[in-house]
């Protein structure tokens, strides 16, 4: 990550450009996926079409802009279409007009369609024409965050490569790499919960510690420091909520959740936060081997009394009301009142005690 052109490496351009990998060395967290591209470029197995499909900040259209590099495809033979904001036939028919014609000065002209599952029905079926009869110069690289989306005319004709998220531990490690070049001293606390609030996107996680950076007034992020300008809760309010959710007491969990929006708490991090520590409980339950890889996601206090949560099948941690909780979550932001939504479920867990 050090070598970086002066270009990237001016003040004023965000982390997440300026940090974007620019070969496949640089590349976090899919390393089944770079020695499969990096193979095929050694055999000289260059397909006509791929899908690179994912989470959003999994890297997917860094990963194809590099593989076009590496086919020697220079910017002047390299096109990026957004299929969000350019989803119809027409911008289709003009990729196969384009397409016929030879590159300017590359082997190959690679197509980057990011966002492709937007496309039009239409606009599917005049990109199949291309995929099926490619001419011998042409590359495509569609990327998607939603593979059931695409076509599966589409998907026979793409060689397929599915992004993982990435664990806390690269992105903490990744954090750590980037504030150092950036001259600041993080926290490890503070680069665990940049982490975790980045909900496994290498984007985000750049998105975070950028805010964290600029809202700082020195260049030492401690934890706390952190946690202020993140809006996340303090530990001990989200176990207060699980707690309160366990035992149907809404009167507890209200006054966890209202305690945290009094100290600027943003509710849907508390949200965040409470769900994945639920799910943790209910795997611990279920799956206590798989449960075991997510355990570094916890400091040891909360690992804890997670753990103790679990113990217990007489509370009400079920299946039922994690996905009450998930309905609350999907509910946040359309209402006036931002903690409506989870004091609403608080309520009808309890509620259903009682009935």
């Amino acid at each position: 990550m050090k070598e970086r052109s002066e270009r990237e490496n001016r003040e004023g351009i965000v982390l997440y450009r300026k940090y974007r990998p620019r070969s496949f060395g640089e590349v976090l967290g899919q390393l089944d996926i770079v020695t499969a591209l990096q193979g095929a470029l050694k055999e000289g197995r260059i397909a006509h079409a791929y899908l690179f499909s994912g989470s959003r900040g999994t890297g997917k259209t860094s990963v194809a802009r590099i593989f076009a590099r590496e086919i020697g495809t220079t910017e002047n033979d390299l096109y990026e279409m957004d299929a969000a904001s350019n989803r119809g036939i027409d911008e289709i028919r003009l990729i196969r007009e384009a397409v016929a014609v030879l590159p300017f000065e590359s082997r190959y002209k690679v197509y980057i369609i990011d966002e492709a599952h937007m496309l039009t029905k239409e606009a599917w079926n005049a990109l199949l024409k291309t995929l099926a009869e490619p001419p011998p110069h042409a590359v495509f690289i569609l990327a998607t965050t939603e593979e059931e989306k695409v076509p599966e005319t589409i998907l026979s004709r793409c060689q397929v490569f599915r992004f993982k998220r990435p664990g806390k531990g690269i992105l903490v490690e990744m954090i750590a790499r980037v504030a150092k070049e950036e001259g600041v001293v993080v926290a490890s606390a503070a680069a665990e919960l940049v982490a975790l609030l980045s909900e496994g996107s290498f984007r985000d996680a750049l998105g975070v510690l950028e805010k964290v950076i600029a809202s700082s007034g020195d260049k030492k992020i401690s934890y706390e420091e952190a946690r202020r300008i993140t809006g996340a809760p303090r530990s001990s309010l989200v176990n207060d909520f699980l707690t309160a959710v366990a035992s149907r007491d809404a009167a507890k969990g209200v006054a966890a959740l209202h305690e945290a929006v009094a100290e600027n708490v943003e509710v849907k991090v508390f949200a965040h936060l409470a769900l994945q520590k639920f799910r943790f409980v209910l795997l611990l339950r279920v799956a206590p081997a798989f449960a075991k890889k997510l355990a570094g996601e916890f400091t040891e206090g909360d690992l804890a009394f997670l753990t103790k949560l679990s113990a217990s099948e007489e509370n009400a941690v079920s299946a039922a009301s994690l996905y009450v909780l998930l309905e609350a979550y999907d509910d946040l932001g359309r209402t006036a009142i931002p903690e409506l939504p989870l004091e609403l479920a608080l309520m009808k867990i309890s509620m259903k005690h009682e009935a």
